[in-house]
């Protein structure tokens, strides 16, 4: 089978037991499915805290994806620390801080997050579009405006909350992916990619709450 196939065949099963716990994802897991990650990846995305482009990694991605694959499984994967940048956060002085984990790193989380999207995607409601493939902002105003003109809608809520991916509680996230997911390798990945630390100035710290901005998988699911 190949990856569309396999995620389909996820999904399906996620959607027929919507209660059902997966314990085992991770034998979906193999060089196809990394070499579809890898393709996946932007070449022009920023290189992590070791330099290494997504290029640099191509040169040699046969090799790269085998030892890659040996690690994940076997659990003596290493998860570095993700490098941090501060952006601007809309026209003030307010900073937003974003996560940029090594290439690795980066592969191997969107090999994670293309085997948890099937599933979570049976979860979320149709109004829900963060974070969703082929779901875009377009998107979500196009809705809100077609909900807003047929119900006669005339007041509109808009909420942040703040610092969430900072101050979010790990251990919460954790019990909240046992409910869906409950595959070793796939636990033991995430819990590795929530402890990694942070490498910012040239000091790396590992904070005990929050999770960075930035990554493909636990980093992100946060959202779910």
């Amino acid at each position: 089978m190949n990856v569309s196939t396999k995620q389909q065949r996820i999904a399906e099963l996620a959607k027929q037991q919507p209660e059902m716990s997966f314990t085992s994802l991770n034998h979906y897991l193999d060089i196809d499915w990394l070499r579809e990650a890898y393709r996946r990846l932007r070449n022009t995305s920023a290189p992590g805290y070791d330099g290494q482009t997504v290029a640099d990694y191509g040169k040699d991605l046969e090799s790269n994806l085998e030892s890659l694959l040996d690690r994940a499984k076997s659990g003596t994967y290493f998860a570095p620390p993700v490098r941090r940048v501060h952006i601007p956060k809309g026209t003030g002085q307010e900073t937003r801080p974003i996560g940029i984990p090594a290439t690795e790193d980066k592969l191997l989380q969107r090999a994670v997050a293309m085997l948890l999207e099937p599933i979570y995607e049976q979860d979320f409601m149709d109004c829900s579009y963060g974070f969703r493939p082929r779901r875009s902002a377009h998107g979500a105003l196009s809705t809100l405006w077609n909900e807003c003109t047929r119900g006669g809608i005339k007041w509109i809520l808009d909420m942040d909350i703040s610092k969430f991916f900072d101050t979010l509680d790990q251990a919460h996230l954790r019990s909240f992916l046992q409910h869906r997911v409950r595959d070793g390798v796939i636990t033991r990945l995430i819990g590795k990619w929530l402890n990694a630390g942070v490498l910012e100035q040239g000091a790396v710290r590992y904070p005990e709450a929050g999770t960075p901005q930035g990554g493909s998988s636990a980093r992100r699911s946060a959202s779910w």
